[in-house]
């Protein structure tokens, strides 16, 4: 009996295919895989919140809490003179009173000038009496020359004798010697008469700069002087002319504390006569020696702008800010938080704000720092809380739960 080689063909079992038991194993390796990445997502929706603790950012008026250093003192002029007479005499007009504006070489006062213009005249008088003599011995010259050669001529032609010749000549040199005396005079009389003239000018009292006039210690028929002289009867000045535009503060800074000051801090100053008024300054110098015997050291301020109201000697508190404090927002101060909040990353300071039960990471510009608190000038508001105490790892978005002390 024949076999069909088709039919036995059909009967080989076929092996290029897939195991029955690597199918199984593929199968069983999926369900694992899945059972775990639903596990896990399921695990981390059901994670725990971090417990928290927090605090309420506290907001800060501008200029509060961001002040160093207080201090007080008094408002001073820069520019502030008595105004005297560089001769001695007696005063024959005031022309000014107090609270006057002055403008720069304006008459204040005249002091009798009666004497000096007698001087004035005399020496006037021999300045002309110079220039008359000089004009006569000009002419005598000319004529002494013409002699001269008058007489040089005929000597050529031995008319004339030698000693007429040098006679001529002698005269002429005298005349010559006189008239160089003569000039040397004149220089020396204009000079006496510049003196007289400069004097009598010093007899007026002019402001040696724009002003106003705080005082006036002189009246007309009193004696005034440079210098003080007659016990105490003598006046030395006639009013005190104050610069206003130069008016600044000044104040003694414990040589202690003196650290804390810097030129061109910013300064918050109040008037003891006006207390409501804020006025902003800053440093324009610390004064480089310290008072041994009150342990201070001298700090001059600038105003930023002058006022009216700002007068010399006036008594001022100022009050010196911290260097952030300028940086501060428009609308306050900024906000304070404790100093736990404040985290570091990357070098950057941070706090973890909590909201709606996540935390949420800002990056912060602090200002002034203290012990136990911290003062925050941007993207942070009064009112929001931070987390102060909590695990170190929380991240952006991390979930939590406040707790409480």
């Amino acid at each position: 009996m024949s076999i069909d080689q088709g039919s036995i063909d059909q009967l080989r079992i076929d092996r290029s295919g897939p195991s029955p038991k690597s199918a199984r194993t593929a199968i069983i390796g999926a369900i694992v895989i899945l059972a775990v990445g639903a596990g896990w997502f399921f695990w981390k929706g059901r994670r725990p919140a971090a417990e928290v603790q927090t605090a309420t950012a506290v907001e800060v008026a501008k200029g509060a809490d961001q002040t160093v250093l207080n201090a007080s003192g008094y408002v001073t002029a820069r520019r502030q003179a008595t105004v005297s007479s560089k001769v001695t005499g007696q005063i024959i007009e005031v022309l000014f009173e107090e609270g006057q504006s002055a403008q720069s070489n304006q008459v204040l006062a005249r002091i009798d000038p009666s004497n000096i213009k007698t001087s004035v005249e005399l020496a006037r008088s021999q300045l002309d009496v110079a220039q008359s003599s000089l004009g006569e011995t000009e002419a005598q010259l000319v004529q002494a020359s013409s002699e001269y050669e008058r007489v040089a001529a005929l000597t050529s032609n031995n008319v004339s004798s030698v000693s007429d010749l040098d006679k001529a000549r002698s005269d002429a040199d005298t005349l010559k010697a006189r008239l160089a005396r003569q000039q040397v005079e004149i220089v020396v009389a204009q000079r006496q008469l510049a003196t007289f003239e400069q004097q009598l000018d010093d007899t007026v009292i002019r402001a040696p700069f724009a002003g106003v006039i705080v005082s006036k210690t002189a009246q007309p028929g009193e004696i005034i002087s440079p210098l003080s002289a007659g016990g105490g009867f003598t006046r030395t000045g006639v009013c005190t002319l104050v610069d206003m535009a130069s008016l600044e503060i000044e104040v003694d800074v414990n040589e202690n504390y003196i650290n804390r000051v810097l030129p061109g801090q910013r300064v918050e100053a109040v008037l003891d006569a006006y207390p409501d008024w804020k006025i902003p300054a800053k440093v324009i110098a610390i004064i480089p020696t310290a008072d041994r015997q009150k342990g201070t050291v001298k700090v001059r301020i600038s105003f930023d702008r002058l006022d009216q109201r700002i007068l010399p000697d006036m008594g001022v508190k100022v009050s010196f800010e911290s260097e952030a404090a300028a940086d501060a927002p428009t609308g306050g101060g900024g906000a304070m938080v404790p100093a736990t909040a404040l985290r570091s990353d990357a070098g950057q300071d941070i706090v973890l704000v909590v909201r709606d039960g996540h935390v949420e990471r800002r990056a912060v510009k602090t200002g002034l720092r203290r012990d136990d608190a911290v003062t925050v000038l941007a993207s942070l508001a009064a009112g929001e809380k931070v987390v102060i105490d909590g695990p170190p790892n929380l991240k952006d978005g991390d979930a939590v739960h406040e707790k409480f002390p």
